[in-house]
């Protein structure tokens, strides 16, 4: 019997009564709002979730899924989609349910509710509406007791206990019959059967015709009965005022047959109400103690079973051929005869000690407690104690039996009652095998014994067995502690039969041979029932979901097909034939409640399910396998997703990102021990993309990246065409600044005192110094003009026309100055230069410095070096210098032309030309110095080089 409580969720101590749905859903009326149980939450609708009244005595689950509330003060409501709404008919049906909630019947997804007492009107909800039919009766002088609202003969059934009739009132043509009998009070009813409660006497009736009833069945008692229910089996409850229920095994129909004795049920809780669900389990509301439950296999057993009000805490169990021994946890026991009577053996009142192991043949019953072994008689009703610290009892021979003690190992002779040591040693487990040799287990490995020379010899190492049997000849099973079986013979180890091979559990207590070819084994977490079918091994577990009444199991004894099996909770007993034909699955399915898809949760699963990418997706899921008790898993996958099962033990299964297409959400039921639902529950949705998922999008992106690309392939291809126009355009500029340089060196005035320099040669006849003069002119001009049209020139080139250049000068100024042209070693004479970017310097230098010297001979120096990676020309003269005024002069010609075509240079080729002018009175020195500094490049283009 399981209890639902507080602790459980069920956050009410007091219920009313139980209904269940047609999902299998259980709700539970109590005094803190409405509870629905799916076997592994309870749910509470309560004031937070709406209701206006939360003490709710019952609910009517309605076939189109919703669920009629039933409030104390008639504040009615009912669940659509798990939300609450309130009918707020409270002035309509005012003062006609007699302060008491209403009788109600049931048509499909129609209710009809009525006054306990003169009802003056029939109500009808459907659908959320309330309708009502008046009741034309005439009550004056008279008060009735309804029984029940036939909607399938529009007859009212009003009692009149005082006058021991029944009044059938026909609603539609007001017709009046009076049925005589006294039936008393009325209990319950259901369909066509009535059940009454008379000074002590139970009568039930049941409905022949609609002016017809007739008694049927009578039971007297002497309890308080204030309450009873009709199941689904027409099976009869009985609700007693001082505690418990009555239960009657055989549906009230079989008129024919007598009512056979009740069994009485939880006599230490007042009972509201008894539900038997959809799969006859049964459930039981109590006043202040939560919800009790019994499943169909355990109820039945406790029923049926030929041994009768056995609870106790058994440790230990036996058997002869006529008994069957039971060791509870303490120092107490039972014995049960074949008839299935108990008999109970109290050793010791006062003792807590628990069975270790028990015994029994014929008259002779043996407790071994943990302290000390007790001898019954069950004959002379006497006892006799051995003072050993036991840990186990074995068969021996026919008249004997072994002791195995925390001290020695002991044989004990039934007849005699005497006692002869064997070995002064802790022993755990014994078996004989042969008539002198035994197993001898300890804690830790197992040996071989001869009894008659007392030799121990060591057999399997390394196992704790807790039982030892033996199979057949020569083959033996021992159940150990933590290895699950081991299989032996008298030469070692067969095979191992483990958890993984379907055991269910690793640590195995007892064993219980069936036949040759079958044994059981007990553990704390079920029994196992092993087969050798040949080569194969077929196990077979059993748990409370198949009607153990706890999974701990200290053991089990058969006796043909019966096995009796010994529990935490009391005395199991079964048909191993129906046991193995119990249903390998679960027959129910899997409720989806609703899916939620981003914030919007559907209920109507009937309709498209649809979402999106980034939307996650909830599927709520219930699987109310009862008999699993909460034990409950599911097993799901989405086809079109992944193939692969996935197990989870949560209710709510949630995806993220799911790619956009079409799938199915495929999920069974998994119950305790593994069960799975017989079918699964299949659910379609479809995940839409967003629009930058579609296709249409996708080709208008493409659309869109190839127009970007020709956009950006067109610009590249202009920017390269205005680059070409661009560089056109700066050859042009180049062109035009060899022009100016042209013109600016080789100025009308230089030429025509050139020209004049000559005349005066050749009228003073001195030829040979003319010949000179017009050889340095032409090769001058020559140069100049080759030069011209090179963007670049050597070094080398470049310091020989400059020589040349002033060989030149010198002879027109008369020798005025010298100069001298210096070129580092750190410079290679290779390396070019922008061409004629120097000359007009140096002319700058003659103009403006040497020729206004009249007392000294004028000097120009030019040197080339290599500072800091970078090239440093300089041009020093010694003349007067340059005056501030001339630096700043923007109209001064050399300066602009040079500062211009310096510009034009760097604009070109990216070249970095700086230029520097001192004048070099500034620092106590005569003359004027130009430098300019040509920072490292490599141009493809230009193959300017500087180191």
């Amino acid at each position: 019997m399981i209890n639902y409580n507080e602790e459980d969720g069920l956050n009410s101590s007091y219920t009313y009564r139980l209904k269940q749905d047609r999902n299998g859903f259980i709700w539970i009326g109590s005094d803190n709002g409405l509870f629905r149980f799916d076997g592994k939450e309870f749910k509470q609708y309560g004031k937070n979730e709406g209701l206006k009244n939360v003490d709710i005595i019952s609910c009517e689950p309605l076939p189109n899924g919703d669920i009629f509330i039933l409030p104390f003060l008639n504040d009615f409501a009912y669940l659509k989609n798990s939300r609450v709404i309130n009918l707020n008919i409270n002035d309509y049906v005012k003062n006609q349910f007699s302060g008491s909630i209403p009788k109600i019947i049931s048509n499909g997804n129609k209710l009809y509710l009525y006054g306990n007492g003169n009802p003056e009107n029939i109500f009808i909800y459907e659908n959320g509406k309330v309708r009502k039919i008046p009741i034309l009766l005439n009550y004056r002088g008279r008060e009735f007791e309804t029984i029940k609202f036939d909607f399938r003969t529009n007859h009212l059934y009003l009692n009149q206990p005082q006058k021991g009739k029944i009044l059938a009132y026909n609603m539609m043509t007001g017709k009046e019959k009076e049925i005589k009998i006294n039936p008393g009070a009325i209990i319950c009813e259901k369909d066509d059967l009535f059940v009454f409660e008379n000074q002590g006497r139970i009568d039930i009736y049941q409905l022949a015709n609609a002016y017809t009833i007739r008694k049927i069945h009578t039971y007297h008692t002497k309890e308080d009965v204030f309450y009873g229910t009709i199941d689904k089996n027409n099976k009869l409850w009985l609700n007693i005022q001082n505690g418990g229920v009555l239960y009657f095994d055989q549906p009230l129909q079989k008129s024919g047959k007598k009512l056979a004795e009740p069994f009485k049920i939880l006599d230490e809780y007042v009972i509201n109400n008894v539900l038997t669900d959809q799969d006859d389990n049964v459930w039981f509301n109590s006043r202040n103690s939560g919800v009790f439950f019994i499943t169909k296999t355990l109820f039945a057993n406790y029923i049926r079973s030929s041994v009768k009000d056995n609870s106790e805490y058994i440790k230990a169990i036996a058997r002869d051929d006529n008994h069957i021994i039971l060791g509870y946890n303490k120092s107490a026991g039972a014995i049960i005869d074949k008839t299935g009577k108990i008999r109970d053996i109290n050793l010791n009142k006062n003792s807590k000690d628990e069975n270790k192991s028990v015994y029994i043949n014929d008259n002779v019953s043996i407790f071994g407690l943990a302290n000390k072994i007790v001898i019954y008689d069950l004959l002379q009703n006497r006892s006799t104690e051995l003072s050993y610290n036991l840990k186990t009892i074995f068969p021996y021979t026919r008249d004997s039996v072994l002791f195995c003690t925390a001290r020695s190992l002991v044989l004990y002779h039934l007849k005699t009652g005497k006692t002869t040591t064997l070995l002064n040693e802790r022993v755990y487990t014994a078996l004989p095998y042969t008539k002198e040799n035994l197993f001898l287990g300890n804690f830790s490995d197992l040996y071989k014994l001869n009894i008659r020379t007392g030799k121990k010899t060591l057999f399997l190492k390394g196992y704790y067995f807790t039982d030892l049997k033996r199979l057949r000849n020569n083959l033996y099973v021992g159940a150990t502690n933590l290895n699950g079986i081991i299989i032996f013979n008298d030469k070692g180890i067969i095979r191992k039969i483990e958890k993984k091979e379907g055991l269910i559990d690793d640590q195995i207590k007892k064993i219980e041979i069936e036949n040759k070819n079958t044994f059981w084994a007990s553990t704390n977490s079920g029994i196992s029932r092993i087969e050798f079918t040949g080569t194969k091994v077929l196990i077979n577990n059993f748990t409370q979901t198949d009607g153990l009444p706890s999974n701990a199991v200290a053991g089990c004894v058969i006796r043909n097909d019966t096995v009796f099996i010994g529990t935490s909770k009391g005395l199991g007993i079964f048909s191993i034939k129906k046991l193995l034909t119990q249903e390998k699955f679960i027959h129910k399915k899997v409720i989806i409640n609703s899916v939620t898809i981003k914030d919007h949760e559907y209920y109507h699963l009937n309709e498209n399910l649809t979402g999106y990418t980034h939307h996650p997706i909830t599927f709520n899921l219930s699987f109310p396998d009862y008999a699993s008790q909460g034990k409950i898993s599911y097993k799901y996958k989405v086809e079109g997703l992944d193939n692969v099962w996935q197990v989870s033990s949560s209710p709510k299964i949630i995806f993220n990102s799911i790619p956009p297409g079409k799938y199915l959400f495929r999920v069974y039921g998994l119950g305790y021990n593994g069960k799975q639902s017989y079918i699964s529950s299949d659910l379609a949705f479809e995940i839409k993309p967003k629009f930058w998922q579609t296709w249409w999008f996708k080709l208008l992106l493409a659309a869109i990246a190839i127009v970007m690309l020709s956009a950006i392939i067109n610009s590249y291809l202009q920017k390269k065409r205005n680059k070409k126009l661009e560089q056109f355009y700066h050859e042009k500029k180049i062109a035009e600044l060899e022009l100016q340089a042209i013109k600016a060196q080789i100025n009308p005035h230089f030429i025509y005192n050139c020209l004049n320099s000559i005349k005066f040669l050749l009228l003073n006849e001195d030829y040979e110094e003319a010949d000179n003069y017009l050889d340095l002119f032409s090769d001058l001009i020559r140069k100049t003009l080759y030069y011209s049209e090179k963007t670049f020139m050597p070094i080398e080139e470049e310091a020989t026309y400059l020589s040349l250049y002033l060989d030149m000068e010198k002879l027109r100024w008369d020798e005025a100055f010298d100069y001298e042209i210096h070129v580092s070693e750190n410079v290679s004479k290779s390396w070019v230069i922008p061409s004629l970017l120097i000359q007009p310097f140096v002319e700058n230098a003659i103009k403006h410095g040497i020729s206004a010297l009249r007392n000294r001979k004028g000097h120009i120096m030019i040197s080339f070096d290599h500072q800091d990676s970078t090239l440093c020309i300089t041009i020093e003269d010694n003349g007067t210098g340059i005056k501030n005024e001339s630096l700043t002069r923007k109209n001064s010609f050399g300066l602009k032309l040079s500062r211009k075509r310096i510009k034009t240079f760097q604009q070109l080729f990216e070249t970095d030309i700086s230029l520097e002018i001192i004048n070099l009175s500034e620092q106590k020195r005569q003359g004027t110095q130009v430098k300019l500094y040509i920072t490292p490049y490599e141009n493809q283009n230009t193959n300017l080089h500087h180191r």
